[in-house]
């Protein structure tokens, strides 16, 4: 039979052992926020607000390379595909501000992590509503875009393109 003194040495160790565990899986599961400060001040600060003061003057057209009718048109057109439904804990980014997302990333190239500026958006947010708008724009475009569908057709496109350029697309 073990002795006393092994018997309080290993109930020590378990107790230490335990004691550690626990600790550590309380500190991992502490949250330190729900949400950045930055992104809280979303409604004060955020490309919504922007967009609104932009429509007021002749700037819209320089930041989303269109104008705020064309702008309305998709808004119109995409609106049912990405809307969000808010909820009880925050509210839906709108329309509007996910179109300006995605316009902003295709024109200008920037990455997620500036746009999170501009629009006090979080990146994983930025990263799923670039390729939804994406593909509403796709299907809800269909109708108005025509892509070739004969290779005469992208050769004339690529000739084209090499006269104007004076680059060689092959």
């Amino acid at each position: 039979m073990a002795s006393l003194e092994q018997v309080m040495c290993v109930g020590a160790a378990f107790i230490i052992i335990h004691n550690y565990y626990k600790n550590k899986i309380k500190y991992r599961s502490k949250r330190r926020w729900w949400v950045r400060q930055l992104l809280q001040r979303r409604k004060t600060y955020s490309g919504e607000r922007f967009i609104l003061d932009l429509h007021a003057s002749d700037l819209f057209n320089n930041f989303t390379r269109m104008s705020s009718t064309d702008f309305e048109f998709l808004i119109n057109l995409i609106g049912p595909k990405v809307a969000k439904e808010n909820t009880n804990f925050r509210e839906s980014i709108s329309v509007s501000v996910r179109l300006a997302i995605t316009l902003s990333f295709l024109s200008s190239g920037e990455s997620y992590h500036s746009l999170l500026y501009i629009f006090k958006v979080s990146k994983q947010a930025i990263s799923e509503i670039v390729p939804e708008v994406c593909e509403a724009l796709i299907s809800g475009l269909k109708n108005y875009i025509k892509m070739p569908t004969e290779t005469n057709e992208w050769l004339k496109i690529s000739a084209d393109y090499e006269e104007k350029w004076n680059f060689p697309h092959v």
